[in-house]
């Protein structure tokens, strides 16, 4: 089933990024599995899925050693300070990212490891009060910071747009983190990437996401069912 499930979403990535001229390459599937045991996951990346999304630190830690070693894992939620180290550690990809006390706790652990990681950096583009991330006002600021910081490389934007029933009302956020995304580009706050990532859509909305730029779609619930307890 979870094969079959993955396939449908690559499919539909694929219809929605032909339809607005784009490659279905330049899109990345993040399989969403929190709260799924290591074995959805192992399951899934035996059906060719290599990108995971986490949103719960401890659940990367349990997880990290019980599946191949190849899965990528992308932290996708509110990471906190004192989780830092374990996300040093153990993820692959930050894409939240939202102030620069947190970028620079995180360059302290992996430095301390001697490691590398990429960053998003997560915008609050619809001043959510629900929703975390760094004001749309403040993204250039805290890029120039993060920008310094040794051991992280700031490749793009996340977003969680506040939640829609109609996908279709999400069009105007994802447009804003675009143009959001095109101007820091062109004052060079990118410098570690030819073009920046923009983590925007989940399984309601992403093929409203990729018609708008996405380059990162999160999907969880099309591909692996409703949500369980890890067993």
């Amino acid at each position: 089933m979870i094969a079959e499930n993955i396939q449908n979403i690559k499919a539909q990535i694929a219809k929605a990024a032909i339809k607005v001229g784009r490659h279905p390459e330049e899109i990345k599937l993040v399989a969403v599995s929190k709260r799924f045991p290591a074995s959805k996951i192992t399951e899934a990346y035996d059906a060719g899925q290599t990108l995971f999304g986490e949103n719960y630190i401890q659940e990367v830690h349990a997880k990290r050693d019980q599946v191949p070693p190849q899965v990528v894992f992308h932290f996708i939620g509110h990471l906190q300070s004192n989780k830092a180290k374990i996300a040093a550690a153990t993820c692959d990809m930050v894409e939240t990212i939202d102030g620069l006390k947190l970028g620079k706790i995180l360059n302290n652990h992996l430095q301390t490891l001697n490691r590398k990681m990429d960053i998003l950096v997560q915008v609050n583009i619809g001043n959510d009060a629900n929703k975390a991330g760094v004001a749309e006002s403040g993204a250039e600021e805290l890029l120039r910071h993060l920008n310094q910081l040794p051991m992280i490389r700031v490749c793009g934007l996340m977003t969680m747009p506040p939640l829609e029933e109609d996908p279709e009302l999400s069009r105007p956020y994802f447009q804003n983190l675009r143009n959001l995304a095109e101007k820091l580009m062109k004052e060079g706050l990118f410098p570690s990437v030819l073009k920046p990532e923009l983590s925007m859509g989940m399984s309601s909305d992403f093929h409203i996401a990729i018609e708008e730029g996405a380059t990162i779609v999160r999907v969880g619930t099309a591909i692996f069912g409703n949500r369980g307890a890890i067993k």
